[in-house]
């Protein structure tokens, strides 16, 4: 399945599979569609990986590495005007003087020279590794753009709990009496071997509030990308945004293109950049859905900087009867950071003795490594 974030790198790729087509290579829809998922699993605005998965999915013969190598020149680095007439891939010579190959260093990809030519594939190229650790709030639009196509292709694995079930594992810590039993009842000469199980594991529900007020408006659209990837990885994930009310939008979330369905989260919450009410807002889910079993034995994730207009008490109130029915509450907030304390706000110091953990949604990094140790939480 393609994965790539932005449909206009995807259009490019496909009319590169049109232009090696033209000259004569014999691509076919299916390899198109490979190449376009062997792009997707690297990184879209390197050159080599996209020279090396072209190679990997569009040639199949060893005579047609000149004419791919020819036309990927043209195509993506223009070193030469396209020619108006092409000839077929028997017909087709290398021009003289060209090596048939790309300029790389060797013929394995992997390293790269300081002097490559940029590729341009309609995705705006920048140092996102050192932009890592940015602020959202201190990227500019094109730099946030690029930072929720990142976001997309982070991998999530969802916390798992064990049950109380067993099951057959050869590194378990019990040994499998009935099984070793019914092996010794086959009467047979074979040298008997220790069977062992372990408790089976299935996945924690995830329950992530994310605060879509005035004050998370330079986090919320980030947040949600990354509620979005965890509802693309695991189905127990349920999402809720809440300004001055509550509005469930994990139907929304469903949709296979990203953008179609940010937007239409964002026209169904009425109170997008608006007040906040945070006790107000876990009360309503806590009775209108944690009591119905939705929070039990979940994972429960609130995404909020703490700056709460509403009343301390019924947020108190509010969070102590989330803490009895979930499995652990993290408070996620960008205005934390690892290396400094918590955010002196009110909100915060009320639910301090509620709250498990207090991770950081700051920045590209925060999300990166809260999502490589979301599976040992739970």
């Amino acid at each position: 399945m393609v994965t790539t974030a932005d449909p206009g790198i995807v259009d490019r790729l496909v009319d590169f599979g049109t232009a090696l087509r033209d000259a004569g290579l014999p691509v076919g829809t299916d390899d198109v569609l490979a190449f376009c998922t062997a792009v997707a699993e690297l990184t879209p605005s390197d050159q080599e990986d996209v020279y090396w998965s072209g190679r990997a999915t569009l040639v199949s013969r060893r005579d047609h590495i000149p004419v791919y190598d020819e036309v990927f020149r043209q195509f993506f680095l223009h070193l030469r005007p396209p020619s108006a007439e092409r000839k077929p891939v028997k017909d087709m010579k290398v021009p003289q003087g060209s090596t048939g190959t790309i300029n790389v260093p060797d013929t394995e990809p992997g390293e790269k020279e300081a002097d490559e030519p940029p590729l341009v594939l309609g995705l705006q190229a920048s140092s996102l590794e050192i932009e890592r650790t940015k602020r959202f709030s201190a990227c500019s639009e094109a730099e946030l753009a690029a930072v929720r196509r990142m976001i997309a292709r982070i991998r999530l694995d969802p916390p798992r709990r064990r049950t109380r079930r067993y099951c057959p594992d050869p590194s378990g810590a019990r040994l499998d009496i009935r099984a070793m039993a019914r092996q010794a009842m086959n009467l047979n000469d074979s040298a008997p071997v220790l069977l062992r199980r372990d408790r089976k594991h299935k996945t924690r529900p995830v329950v992530l509030l994310l605060d879509v007020s005035g004050s998370m408006a330079d986090h919320s659209r980030n947040l949600l990308q990354f509620a979005y990837s965890m509802r693309r990885a695991a189905q127990k994930v349920e999402v809720f945004c809440f300004g001055t009310r509550l509005t469930r939008i994990t139907p929304l979330l469903d949709r296979r293109n990203p953008d179609a369905a940010m937007r239409l989260a964002s026209e169904r919450v009425l109170d997008w950049d608006g007040g906040t009410r945070i006790g107000t807002s876990i009360d309503a889910f806590v009775k209108a859905w944690g009591r119905r079993g939705m929070s039990r034995g979940a994972t429960v994730i609130v995404c909020s900087d703490g700056l709460d207009r509403g009343d301390p008490g019924t947020l108190a109130e509010a969070i102590e009867k989330l803490e009895r029915l979930s499995h652990r509450i993290i408070w996620m907030n960008p205005l934390y950071d690892s290396t400094t304390e918590v955010p002196p706000t009110l909100a915060m110091a009320v639910v301090g003795p509620h709250v498990d953990e207090i991770a950081s949604g700051r920045d590209l990094a925060s999300l990166e490594e809260f999502a490589a140790r979301l599976a040992n939480i739970g």
